[in-house]
């Protein structure tokens, strides 16, 4: 009897052995987590596990992709729970301690969805795309200014390609925006805006440009407590920040030198602020976005927007670049509207480029790629 005990306990010790060789084979600390943190970890195939010390509480929930994903305590009160599969890309996401949604202290904080919070990074077969190489890198500036506009401060980030310092060389300029519930981190931090553009600079798949990342949300003063107030970003953007950026930096200040682009609720700005000032602007970028979303009904190209889509030909004199992207398992209703759009374009002979990323829904891998693609055909 004692035998076979012995044996149960021996097979018992092995799997447990197997079951940890499992787990540090399989799933492995985010690439985003603070220094030193071994958790969260990210299996192979896309779950996230998470694990936090709480021996006070009563119920630790995983809030990723939609979903609460329970959290089993164990004997030292630590709280493990893991979710379903996510698709490969960056998420932001929580953890519920007793109904109170907190960030995960494992991970790096980043603004998305409102708030500070965490992220975590799903990997992707072309991570590479945002890769820290062995290659000249720009850099990232930190540029606060006053608006008069909105009578507050406000703050941009300015990324300056490699050899911008050590050249006299003047450069185009790309205005490169966020989405709802964001900010201008976003593009830097969980966009790698600058990454992707070193590395394309530095294989010559893209013009070296200075890109600049503000921040979309910008209100009238006499609005700002009247509820929802009336967005000046455009204001903003044509009377102050372009000027400050042609006054400041080495630029090719005219139109043919200039694009404007965003994500989402940016793609929907950029798009207003591009067809209100063709003088200013000739390349245009919309990720997961266009000035008809939400809507999916036909577009009546001698009202929408003012009329700004009517004469096609004139446009696509003007436009040295409409280019669309969108990934393949956007929610609904992005396909819905942007299909829509798309309709419109082509009844009007607009010509435009457009890019499917593959796998990929609403969220920063689709953005990241789509920069990706939109960069390397700037200014060329």
């Amino acid at each position: 009897m004692k035998r076979i005990r012995k044996t149960a306990g021996l097979y018992f010790l092995l799997a447990t052995a197997l079951c940890v060789a499992q787990d540090q084979d399989d799933y492995k600390p985010s690439r985003v987590n603070q220094h030193g943190k071994a958790f969260p970890k990210v299996s192979s195939g896309g779950s996230v596990r998470a694990q936090l010390l709480a021996p006070e509480a009563l119920s630790v929930k995983l809030d990723i992709g939609g979903e609460k994903y329970e959290m089993i305590k164990d004997s030292a009160g630590v709280w493990t729970g893991e979710s379903a599969p996510q698709d490969a890309g960056f998420h932001y996401y929580q953890l519920n301690i007793d109904g109170a949604s907190v960030p995960d202290p494992g991970t790096k904080y980043y603004y998305g969805a409102g708030r500070w919070g965490s992220g975590i990074e799903i990997p992707a077969p072309d991570n590479k795309i945002f890769a820290l190489r062995k290659v000249p890198h720009g850099t990232v500036v930190e540029n606060l200014y006053f608006s008069q506009i909105t009578q507050q401060w406000r703050r941009n980030f300015i990324y300056l390609p490699p050899g911008y310092r050590t050249s006299e060389e003047r450069y185009p300029v790309l205005y490169l925006q966020h989405g709802s519930y964001e900010d201008e981190t976003g593009w830097s931090s969980q966009g790698h805006a600058n990454l992707i553009l070193d590395n394309l600079i530095a294989d010559t798949e893209a013009k070296p440009m200075i890109v600049v990342m503000d921040n979309g949300y910008a209100y009238a003063p006499e609005n700002s407590k009247e509820g929802r107030p009336d967005s000046v970003f455009e204001e903003v953007m044509l009377k102050e920040v372009i000027p400050s950026i042609d006054k400041e930096y080495r630029t090719l200040a005219d139109r043919e030198h200039r694009a404007i682009s965003g994500l989402s609720m940016g793609a929907n700005q950029t798009m207003r602020i591009l067809m209100n000032n063709l003088d200013t602007f000739s390349y245009y970028g919309g990720f997961s976005g266009t000035s008809n979303y939400p809507s999916t009904d036909l577009i009546d190209v001698n009202t929408f927007l003012n009329g700004a889509f009517s004469d096609g030909k004139a446009l696509n004199e003007q436009l040295n670049l409409f280019w669309l992207g969108l990934g393949t398992k956007e929610p609904d209703p992005f396909p819905e509207s942007v299909g829509e759009f798309k309709k419109m374009l082509e009844r009007q002979g607009i010509s435009y480029t457009f890019y499917e990323s593959p796998e990929t829904a609403h969220e920063w891998h689709t953005w990241r790629r789509c920069l990706h693609q939109f960069a390397q055909k700037l200014f060329k």
